[in-house]
């Protein structure tokens, strides 16, 4: 039977991982020592569509390994994805992982879910995670969030901080995950403004492989279609398509919401940081280092873990020092966390 279970707010904390370091692209494989003779040490996770340099939902996951990494002393992989790769190549990436003794070995994002379930049945020795899905196994570990709590924050923040009563939510791809997060901020902004404020929604395309999680252009297009329509706020979730939101947000003066990571904190977003209000955070390198440490301290997680407001697993940044200046702000957004959390709001998924 699958455990279900929510993590400690010791396994994980929003703030508890410094991203600054970790924007630096390229391959993947540098961090990986392996020789591929069976007996490595150490985690291992294959990225989702973006990879590495994404400033935001990759680079977490990335945080995390590094953080079990320097804390345990032993090697990582990091393995990119291909452009149009099929279920079959992330299923031999997994199990080529496996084959080289990592443990354990975490696949970044929904689209591993087949792969993963395949992969899994075959190295019961191993243990996997996989972010954003959920996979039966008694070795499988599925690191899911409730995204849509943070995003109602985000809503809150948009609803405040707005002056012409438009703001504006871009998504990457038209999915359930994503949804969840256009949910959750359409309702923090309604209960916020009471009706007042108006939320344009776009997604960027219907399916990853067309692009809609890597191509900033798409990202900045729709922010600029938007923002023609009076929107002075703008909540992406759109993964590296999200840098071109707050690209074109900055280029008008109007606000960016990141997500994922406090993109405010950024080295590659930096020209853009003054216009970046807040950030939707997703503890994806805490949910990582979670799990790496399970396995290292031989109580490894498995079943569903789930990572809220309540064990702060998701959460809202307030880097930007323009946050604490506006009218309200900040109290309503405690406010509305506080009614998450003890159950006084309930934050929609659809």
């Amino acid at each position: 039977m699958r455990r279900i279970s929510k993590l400690t707010r010791v396994a994980v904390g929003v703030a508890s991982i410094a991203l600054a370091a970790t924007a630096c692209g390229g391959t993947s494989s540098d961090s990986s020592s392996s020789d591929g003779s069976g007996d490595t040490k150490g985690a291992a996770i294959a990225y989702d569509i973006g990879g590495k340099g994404d400033q935001s939902f990759n680079d977490a996951a990335y945080a995390g390994l590094q953080k079990a990494q320097k804390e345990f002393g032993y090697k990582t992989a990091d393995i990119e994805p291909t452009e149009g790769e099929t279920d079959a190549d992330k299923e031999q990436r997994l199990a080529s992982l496996a084959k080289q003794g990592y443990n354990p070995v975490i696949g970044i994002g929904f689209a591993y879910g087949p792969a993963m379930e395949a992969v899994a049945k075959k190295y019961p020795d191993t243990n996997f995670g996989i972010v954003d899905y959920v996979v039966e196994g008694d070795n499988v570990a599925s690191l899911v969030f409730a995204e849509e709590q943070a995003s109602y924050l985000a809503g809150v923040a948009a609803a405040k901080a707005t002056k012409t009563n438009t703001v504006g939510f871009v998504g990457g791809v038209d999915i359930p995950l994503i949804h969840k997060f256009e949910a959750g901020y359409k309702q923090g902004v309604q209960d916020t403004s009471g009706g007042k404020v108006k939320v344009i929604s776009q997604y960027l395309t219907q399916t990853a492989e067309e692009g809609g999680f890597n191509s900033p252009d798409k990202g900045k297009a729709a922010a600029e279609g938007q923002i023609e329509k009076n929107a002075d706020v703008i909540y992406q979730a759109a993964g590296l398509s999200g840098q071109g939101v707050i690209e074109a947000a900055a280029k008008a003066k109007v606000w960016a919401i990141g997500v994922d990571s406090d993109q405010y904190k950024q080295a590659a977003l930096a020209n853009y940081k003054q216009y970046i209000l807040t950030s939707a955070l997703k503890d994806v390198g805490g949910a990582v280092y979670a799990l790496a440490k399970s396995v290292e301290d031989g109580k490894p997680l498995t079943g569903t873990q789930t990572f809220d407001l309540k064990v702060n697993g998701v959460g809202l940044s307030e880097s930007n020092p323009e946050f604490a200046k506006i009218a309200g702000l900040s109290e309503a957004v405690a406010k509305a966390k506080a009614g998450i959390i003890d159950g006084s709001i309930k934050v929609k998924t659809e």
